[in-house]
């Protein structure tokens, strides 16, 4: 029989972007993705245009961060760890979640969309109102985001 792993890390990632973090009190909508290119897990999404939209792009009314789905199906020519246009989009707009630091970054500083990374450098970024970093990392790390 094939052996599918034989080796193994010494510690579990704590998590992934757009894991939802704890147990603490959240709340969860859902909108379908405009987006031609998809929009990944644990990033900003904003109102779209149609009724029940949402977009990457910033420059609309920011509803929250997006939530991984383990159970996404893949179709062909579709990426992994996003969600395709048409797609139903999972937007935490208050709990923690994990996010992927597109700076070095401070436990407690507020955040903002750079339009390619959350950071918590406010020079032509735009706010992500009421979102705080909840832990300290480096750029490309993993680290929690709250609104509480």
């Amino acid at each position: 029989m094939a052996v599918n792993q034989d080796t193994y890390a010494d510690n579990l990632a704590a998590g992934y972007a757009g894991m939802v973090a704890n147990g603490e009190t959240s709340n969860r909508i859902s909108r379908t993705c405009e987006d031609s290119g998809g929009i990944g897990f644990g990033v900003p999404v904003y109102r779209g245009s149609g009724d029940h939209g949402c977009t990457r792009t910033p420059g609309g009314q920011f509803l929250g961060i997006t939530i991984a789905h383990e159970a996404l199906g893949l179709l062909s020519g579709q990426t992994a760890d996003e969600y395709a246009q048409y797609d139903d989009v999972a937007i935490m707009t208050q709990g923690v979640i994990w996010v992927t630091a597109g700076e070095a970054v401070t436990d407690g500083a507020q955040a903002y969309d750079s339009d390619t990374a959350i950071v918590d450098t406010s020079t032509d970024n735009t706010i992500l109102t009421g979102w705080f970093f909840d832990t300290t990392g480096a750029n490309g790390a993993l680290v929690k985001l709250a609104k509480r």
